[in-house]
């Protein structure tokens, strides 16, 4: 059966995959919520999702340096990487020696069709489609704020970096009602007067990729008095598949009002 990936390639798959690689962590996990935890024999090691079970399952390097010797010895009949989180190079590399379909996730509706189009290449679309269906209505019941704060979602310290318009994490940060005060695309890079300058509402400092702690908070807190300064879980925000499930919930209940 012919598939096509979110890059417009195609690969062709005789039978449904039995020996999956994920090079994505939360593709990974959206492998396992959709009962295909069996399949899965290659991850990276960012890939730490579902915690009970993920440890049986080998490790092929990281998400940006794969160590090919590993993956070649696995034998995959799949492979799922991603346009970004992965490197041209070794999704390459992947396609001219397996199967490789490549998510592109840029918003909410891609990402929805991400976890479906899984679905219809390991012939487990009515899990999927479920899925995609309960996440979309988690989003629907959720209150959107006529104030619509804004916000400078840090990713990343020394030097600062923040999520731009762009990504992922800004539609995100829509779905949750706040704006995006970054107008940069992609993830500029910032200095603390920069930040100060935007004048934003909240600084939302994520737990991923740079594990922002309290201290940071506390700290931070102190230079942006006219802003207020939280700890936010990143897996919430940037973990497109399954873990959308989650996300209406946290929004809800967890971020500040």
């Amino acid at each position: 059966m012919i598939h096509t990936d979110q890059l417009g390639r195609t690969i062709e798959l005789a039978s449904p995959p039995a020996r999956i690689v994920s090079l994505v962590p939360s593709i990974t996990e959206t492998l396992f919520s959709l009962g295909l935890g069996g399949q899965v024999v290659g991850r990276t090691r960012y890939c730490v999702h579902p915690k009970d079970k993920i440890e049986a399952v080998a490790v092929v390097g990281g998400t940006k340096k794969i160590v090919r010797e590993r993956l070649l010895a696995l034998q995959p009949d799949l492979v799922l990487a991603n346009k970004e989180e992965n490197t041209k190079d070794d999704v390459e590399w992947c396609a001219q020696n397996f199967p490789t379909w490549i998510s592109d996730v840029v918003d909410v509706p891609s990402a929805l069709r991400m976890i479906e189009s899984i679905g219809e290449l390991t012939d487990h679309f009515e899990e999927a489609e479920r899925m995609t269906s309960e996440i979309r209505r988690s989003f629907d019941l959720l209150s959107v704020r006529s104030t619509n704060p804004s916000v400078v979602y840090l990713i990343w310290k020394d030097p600062f970096m923040a999520a731009g318009s762009d990504t992922f994490i800004s539609k995100m940060l829509e779905v949750a009602g706040y704006r995006n005060a970054i107008a940069d695309t992609r993830y500029p890079t910032l200095t603390i007067q920069d930040l100060v300058n935007l004048k934003p509402d909240f600084l939302f400092l994520s737990t991923e990729p740079f594990r922002f702690t309290e201290q940071h908070v506390a700290e931070l807190q102190n230079v942006f008095v006219d802003s207020r300064v939280a700890l936010v879980d990143g897996e919430m925000f940037s973990w497109y598949g399954s873990r959308m499930l989650k996300a209406a919930a946290y929004f809800t209940n967890a971020l500040p009002r």
